[in-house]
């Protein structure tokens, strides 16, 4: 029977109820890198301080996530150093940002790259220089070990994530018709990763209707097999299916190939590629510098953050790109993006559940949860036992609007989402209580575009896209849903561009 969010929150409320139970281990935890109060200065339109000093570099960077370091790792790479990276954290890394305890590294949020295929030439390169690919060949370290993945359903786990136990004739008919139908728009070459080199008009049909609409319109009517999907979609871009477009959805599937070596990973999930970018480019990172303005004077900008003004020929926008209205004068509110809120905690457990199997696996899914489960830390070590680990629970508030799920994660306090998190895992782990010593969480209000209908082939996006003239938008949610390697592509193409101007000037003079 599938719970509804409304069923599973309510539950959860519930469990605080008998919160003390006699024999329970004493969790402690808190909520970690809450950054909100900040951002709300710039959406409150606070005042803030007149600037105590200039400071005057050719590019500034505004913002440290991975479209940012990819800049800067590119300037850098091409000899370029008049430049700056601005970010509002005290850690860099956006969505890739890592922790750390006395077991293992962990990732707070994006904790693998697929293989990229041959299209990917900016991810291809970036992970030769940082000696993931070698002669054309992965670094076996570096491919998650097997067993990866795996579902809990009717009661037990099966290998995979898409349902393949307790299927009908009716179900196993329409997945085969559904990966027919992926294998065309596969073979069109117009769902790419990056997406912007295979986007076509052609396909401008498929973003004005959900992608809930075109599985209907496939005669999809499959429970299993409408979960997967509707799964899929809340994984990669935090949305229904009902409130993604069908353009995106397809793109989940067709982008990749079928039987794709991988993903990447690391203990630390995407903090790997964040820690060694800042190997690289680090002494270019300034953090705790949040920007407040942005302004343009006749050639040059004016970049405003803390006490200090940066003054510029260029600027890269890297933050995510709701935030440039508020920064920009003259810049109108942005209507064709939304982003989802996600919340993710790292629970610390001193051993392993009795159910948890014998075959440790990297990612854990429930079906019919209202989360996405739970990926291991030290599913990469290679010890050969390991009792202590830190889980990586992953929860997309993809039901209902945005705006309504936000004011949720800033209403409840810690110990109401501590339950609603055990209470999800004592679906499958009766003893988590027993096992687990730590949880910290962190709530990410606008954590990832979502690719609404319409975003895709948004005018508004595609303009912003476009990446001309001296400010240049460099997000992944100019891509319409974020993911690294969109990010990592949004910010070297910014880098080339601003490159490309600067050879030009400097011919021109």
């Amino acid at each position: 029977m599938r719970t509804s969010r409304r069923e599973f929150l309510q539950s959860a409320s519930a469990a605080l109820i008998g919160l003390s139970i006699k024999g329970d281990r004493p969790i402690a935890g808190s909520f970690v890198n809450d950054s909100f109060q900040t951002g709300h200065r710039l959406r409150d339109r606070a005042s803030f301080p007149q600037p105590a000093r200039v400071v005057k570099h050719a590019v500034v960077i505004v913002g440290g996530g991975i479209a940012g370091l990819s800049s800067a790792w590119r300037l850098h790479k091409k000899g370029f150093t008049d430049f700056v990276l601005l970010e509002m954290n005290e850690q860099p890394g956006g969505n890739s940002r890592w922790g750390e305890n006395e077991i293992t590294a962990y990732p707070w949020a994006a904790h693998y790259v697929p293989v990229p295929g041959p299209k990917a030439i900016y991810v291809r390169e970036l992970f030769e220089d940082l000696g993931v690919l070698k002669n054309g060949q992965w670094e076996e370290r570096y491919l998650c070990f097997t067993p990866q993945e795996r579902l809990f359903l009717y009661g037990r786990w099966q290998e995979g994530i898409e349902p393949a136990i307790g299927l009908t004739a009716a179900d196993r008919d329409q997945f085969q018709r559904l990966e027919d139908l992926i294998h065309g728009f596969r073979a069109t070459a117009k769902f790419t990763v990056p997406m912007e080199i295979g986007l076509c008009n052609t396909t401008a049909d498929l973003d004005r209707l959900s992608f809930a609409e075109w599985l209907r319109s496939q005669r999809v009517d499959s429970r299993i097999v409408n979960w997967y999907m509707n799964y899929c979609c809340r994984d990669d871009y935090g949305a229904t299916s009902s409130s993604t477009s069908a353009w995106a959805g397809i793109q989940y599937f067709a982008s990749r190939e079928p039987e794709e070596k991988g993903p990447l990973t690391w203990p630390e999930g995407n903090g790997w590629i964040v820690r060694r970018l800042l190997e690289r480019v680090g002494s270019f990172v300034s953090t705790n510098r949040m920007v407040h303005k942005i302004s343009q004077r006749g050639k040059a900008f004016s970049v405003l953050a803390g006490d200090t003004e940066y003054q510029a020929e260029f600027v890269i926008f890297a933050a995510p790109t709701f935030l440039a209205p508020y920064l920009m004068e003259g810049m109108a509110p942005l209507r064709d993006f939304e982003y989802s809120p996600w919340l993710t905690a790292n629970l610390t457990l001193e051993h392993l559940p009795d159910s948890y199997g014998t075959d440790p696996t990297w990612d854990n899914v429930f079906m019919d949860s209202p989360t996405l489960g739970y990926v291991d830390a030290t599913h990469q070590s290679l010890r050969s036992h390991v009792d202590r680990t830190v889980w990586t629970f992953y929860w997309a508030l993809a039901d209902g609007l945005p705006s309504e799920n936000r004011q949720l994660l800033l209403n409840k306090d810690w110990n109401y989402w501590k339950e609603a998190i055990l209470h999800d895992l004592e679906r499958v782990h009766r003893d988590i209580r027993k096992c687990v010593s730590h949880i910290d969480i962190m709530r990410l209000g606008h954590a990832m575009a979502r690719p609404k209908v319409g975003a895709i082939f948004s005018a508004e996006r595609r303009n912003l896209a476009k990446g001309r003239g001296r400010i240049l938008f460099a997000n992944s949610d100019l891509s319409g849903f974020s993911i690294f390697e969109e990010a990592q592509y949004r910010g070297v193409y910014a880098a080339d561009s601003v490159l490309s101007q600067l050879a030009f000037q400097s011919r021109s003079r």
